[in-house]
């Protein structure tokens, strides 16, 4: 049973690298979803990994009634907290699904569809994956307001601010963050901006290395962090209160302050 809103949520950040074989990474919700926390939250392509460049991904997309959401949704249940992990969803064109993340909470799912596309870095996500309508999505999870956003929607703070801008004080970024030259560096950067600049709460969950740059971690409403992984698998745990919301807001009342 959901425990009572108190202001505060506890969230589990789980840094691990998603298989080619979905039927394991399904197997690893249950295996590698900690107890205790309000909110577990599992990286970008979670239910199938990217694969290779080039690599097709449709084969693996599955509907919102799928395997891979229904054990979501069972881990869920099981554990009493919500869940979000990321998958590939099924869309209109066979060849090029949705990036999709899919939440389990109380019995009810929701997701939202990766509406910024990586075509950067040499890399063109458009031409395996359908972009998700310009639909920003928030949710409450345990009596807080939770923007949800994927990987390189990070770098548009317009999303960011529009997630706040319904309600958002906490945004939440699961990612597979390719690594290389300067990638740890800018994810640092953004996920701190994000929060500064909203005076909000950032999580943000990233697979690890070699292939992704890991570092998961949480900002606060100040730029301070909270927590923050290293380049291996790991779990972190966080505390996101309400008060240093909206603390932080009396302090730096920049949303207040706009004039655009």
């Amino acid at each position: 049973m959901t425990a009572p809103h108190t202001g505060r949520v506890s969230v589990a950040l789980v840094q691990e690298a998603s298989a080619l074989v979905p039927e394991d990474n399904r197997a690893r919700l249950a295996q590698l979803a900690p107890e205790g926390a309000d909110l577990v939250v599992f990286p970008e392509a979670f239910a199938r990994d990217f694969g290779p460049p080039g690599d097709d991904v449709g084969p693996f997309a599955e509907p919102l009634d799928g395997p891979f959401a229904a054990e979501v949704a069972r881990v869920a249940g099981e554990r009493g907290c919500a869940v979000l992990a990321g998958m590939f969803e099924a869309s209109d064109d066979p060849a090029r699904p949705y990036n999709t993340l899919v939440l389990a909470d109380g019995g009810r799912l929701r997701s939202y569809r990766k509406i910024h596309l990586y075509d950067s870095f040499g890399y063109r996500e458009s031409d395996r994956l359908t972009a998700g309508p310009v639909e920003p999505v928030v949710v409450e999870v345990a009596g807080v307001p939770v923007g949800l956003m994927t990987c390189y929607d990070l770098r548009f703070p317009e999303l960011a601010r529009v997630l706040v801008d319904a309600g958002a004080e906490v945004l939440v970024v699961p990612a597979a963050w390719v690594a290389g030259e300067g990638k740890v560096h800018h994810w640092r950067t953004l996920v701190t901006a994000r929060a500064i600049e909203n005076t909000v709460y950032v999580v943000a969950v990233g697979q690890p290395g070699p292939r992704y740059s890991g570092h998961s971690l949480v900002v606060d409403p100040l730029g301070r962090v909270v927590a923050e992984a290293g380049d291996g698998p790991d779990v972190i745990m966080a505390t996101l209160d309400r008060s240093v919301v909206a603390q932080a807001r009396t302090v730096n009342p920049s949303l207040a302050n706009r004039r655009m």
